[in-house]
């Protein structure tokens, strides 16, 4: 994959993390970015979001989703905790 394409496909992962943000606050949580490796968007959970009981939903059924959908490039979103770096 060139620099060009991973630039491009990051740009549409973050527009999309982008607009499920304001439902995140909503409800006390919120998503940080940290990286598109290997077909997996990399991200953090925090706020109320971090260690919420509906979290592997939002994650998985909410944010996977779409993702998949639109990109077809990503195959999978995985939620690193503090500390915890990509790879």
């Amino acid at each position: 994959m060139s620099d060009f394409n991973q630039q491009e496909i990051e740009k549409e992962i973050i527009k999309i993390i982008d607009k499920i943000k304001p439902y995140l606050y909503s409800e006390g949580g919120d998503i940080e970015y940290v990286g598109f490796e290997d077909g997996i968007v990399y991200v953090r959970m925090l706020g109320a979001c971090n260690g919420c009981m509906a979290m592997d939903y939002t994650l998985k059924d909410g944010i996977e989703a779409l993702l998949v959908e639109n990109i077809p490039e990503v195959i999978e979103v995985k939620n690193l905790e503090p500390g915890e770096y990509m790879g």
